[in-house]
């Protein structure tokens, strides 16, 4: 039994430790249904002279997060310094597999990074007719 729980804590630190590195991760919070949002695609944009470039595309696991690895496309591989992203959450399709209508089809999320090297949490709380952000740890 402790063999067990020496593992999962073991897996729990690792996890936490991958994600406290520089990077980006997200987490939906669903408060109307009082579970994690799971299953929601998520597109990560960087703001590229006054437009917008996709450089991720992921969904939310069973716990409701995307970790630091999945927000970004390979390609992309790190955030930049200086620079203006946004995560856009899909927010019709999630609440339409429960037959819920939502005001809010997307909820987009727009925010500075100004030193790449940190990493950034930017979860959400979300309903079908609200919703709130705040920068997490």
């Amino acid at each position: 039994m402790h063999l067990i729980f020496a593992a999962l804590s073991l897996f729990a630190n690792t996890v936490m430790a991958a994600d406290s590195a520089s990077g980006l991760s997200t987490h939906v919070l669903d408060i109307s249904q009082g579970k994690p949002g799971a299953g929601c695609n998520v597109e990560t944009f960087r703001l590229d002279d006054k437009e917008w470039t996709l450089v991720g595309r992921s969904k939310t696991d069973e716990n409701g997060r995307i970790a630091s690895a999945l927000v970004l496309d390979a390609e992309e591989v790190q955030l930049k310094n200086d620079t203006t992203y946004k995560l856009r959450f899909d927010t019709a399709e999630y609440y339409e597999r429960d037959g819920i209508d939502c005001f809010y089809p997307h909820v987009e999320v727009m925010f500075r990074i100004a030193d790449a090297t940190r990493h950034f949490h930017v979860p959400i709380t979300l309903a079908p007719y609200g919703y709130s952000t705040y920068k997490g740890q």
